[in-house]
C-alpha cells in the first residue's frame, strides 16, 4: 500500500517509537579504546592534533584502563612508545618492552578488561616501516646483486641528520633502492606476538600487513602453549592519508618512501576480499577494515562474505576531523561522533576500535 494509507512518518513521532524500532543499536560493549603507553611516571603527554587523546606512561595508563572500564567498554588496544628503537624493533618483543610492562600492570589492576595488543614493527623501528629493511640493487648487474647479498641494512643506509628525536632513524643514502623484507619480518612479529601474550594481552592485533604473518603468529603461539590466544587480523588494511595524527601519537612515521608496498591501494575492494579470505585459512579467529568511514562499503561487503566477528578502526584522522570541525563551530561534535560510530556498526562492524569509546559510551550511559 501506498500513501495515504502507508505513512512512514507514524513511527518517528516521538523518541520512544523511533527507538522501539530502531534497527542498528550502538552499546558500549562494542568498543574498544586504543591507548599509547610511554616510558616515564606520571606522564600525560596530550597529542596535539588529536584532542583529548595522550601518551600515558604506566600508572597513568592503569589509571586511563580503569576509567575504560568502568564506563562498561570491555577492552582496550595498546600501541608502544620505546624509550630506544633500532633496525630490529627491539622494543617490540623484548620483554621488558613497554607495551609488556602496561600489560601486566593492568591485568594486576583491572582484570576484568580485555587487552589487545597491537603487533607492528614501525614504532619500535628506527626507520618507521612496518618490516625488516633491506637494500635492493635494483639496476646492478646479477653479478653484483650477489656480491652484495650479505650487505646489512647498517652498512646501506646513512644515519639522519639530526632531527631533535632521539630514535636514531636511519635514511637512504642518495640513489640507495630498499624494500621491505616480508619473510625476513615474520620472525619478529611471531616473537613479538609471543612476548605480548606471555605478559597477558589477551588478543593478538597484527596490523602490519606482511603476506604469512597470521600463519606465523599463529604457529609460534601454539608452539608456546598459547593456543587459546586468538588473533585480530587488520585484515584489510589501507595506506590511508587518514592515519597522520596517529603516527604523531605513535612517533612511528616513516623516514624515508611510505607503505603502499604493504599496505593496501584504496582502489581495490576486490583485493580486500582476498586478504581477509587468505588471513582466515591462516588461522585469523577475527578480521577487521581499517580505517573504517572511508571504507564502510568494503566494511558491508566483508560482513555480507565472511562470517567471523569484524571489527572496524576509527582511525585518527577521522577523529581529528570530528574534533577540528567541532571546535570551529561547525557541526555539533557528540551527534556527528555517533552519527560515524552508527554509520560503521550499520555497516557491519560488531567491534569498532574508536578513540571515542568513553565519550561514546557516557552518552550511551
Amino acid at each position: 500500500m501506498a500513501f495515504p494509507e502507508t505513512r512512514l512518518r507514524r513511527l518517528r513521532r516521538t523518541a520512544e517509537l523511533r527507538n522501539l524500532v530502531c534497527e542498528t543499536r550502538l552499546t558500549p560493549d562494542a568498543f574498544v579504546y586504543p591507548m599509547f603507553v610511554c616510558p616515564g611516571e606520571g606522564v600525560r603527554k596530550a597529542v596535539r592534533s588529536m584532542p583529548g587523546v595522550f601518551n600515558l606512561s604506566v600508572d597513568e595508563a592503569v589509571k586511563e584502563a580503569q576509567e575504560v572500564h568502568s564506563l562498561g567498554v570491555p577492552s582496550v588496544i595498546l600501541f608502544g612508545l620505546p624509550d630506544r628503537k633500532d633496525e630490529i624493533a627491539t622494543g617490540a618483543w623484548a620483554d621488558d618492552g613497554i607495551v609488556q610492562q602496561a600489560a601486566r600492570a593492568m591485568k594486576r589492576e583491572v582484570p576484568g578488561l580485555i587487552l589487545m595488543g597491537d603487533v607492528c614493527l614501525c614504532e619500535y623501528m628506527s626507520h618507521g616501516h612496518c618490516g625488516i629493511v633491506k637494500a635492493t640493487p635494483l639496476a646492478k648487474s646479477l653479478g653484483a646483486a650477489v656480491a652484495e647479498e650479505g650487505i646489512g641494512v647498517a652498512q646501506r643506509f646513512s644515519a639522519a641528520k639530526s632531527t631533535g628525536k632521539s630514535s636514531g632513524a636511519l635514511i637512504p643514502e642518495s640513489g640507495a633502492e630498499y624494500e621491505i623484507d616480508n619473510d625476513g619480518s615474520l620472525e619478529l612479529l611471531a616473537r613479538t606476538s609471543v612476548s605480548l601474550a606471555k605478559a597477558g594481552i589477551d588478543i593478538i592485533a597484527p596490523s602490519d600487513m606482511m603476506d604469512g604473518r597470521v600463519a606465523a603468529i599463529r604457529r609460534a603461539l601454539d608452539e608456546s602453549g598459547l593456543i587459546n590466544t586468538p588473533i585480530l587480523s587488520y585484515a584489510a588494511k589501507f595506506a590511508s592519508g587518514y592515519y597522520g595524527p596517529f603516527r604523531e601519537a605513535a612517533d612511528s612515521a616513516p623516514q624515508f618512501g611510505d607503505r603502499r608496498s604493504y599496505q593496501m591501494d584504496g582502489a581495490n575492494v576486490r583485493e580486500a576480499m582476498r586478504e581477509i579470505e587468505l588471513d582466515i585459512e591462516e588461522g585469523a579467529d577475527m578480521i577487521m577494515v581499517k580505517p573504517a568511514l572511508p571504507y564502510l562499503d568494503v566494511i558491508a561487503a566483508a560482513r555480507a562474505r565472511f562470517d567471523l566477528p569484524l571489527a572496524a578502526y576509527q582511525v585518527s584522522g577521522e577523529y581529528a576531523m570530528i574534533e577540528a570541525a567541532a571546535q570551529n563551530g561547525w557541526i555539533e561534535r557528540d551527534r556527528v561522533m555517533m552519527e560515524s560510530l552508527l554509520s560503521i556498526r550499520r555497516a557491519g562492524a560488531s567491534i569498532i576500535l574508536t578513540y571515542y569509546a568513553k565519550d561514546a559510551a557516557r552518552l550511551l550511559g
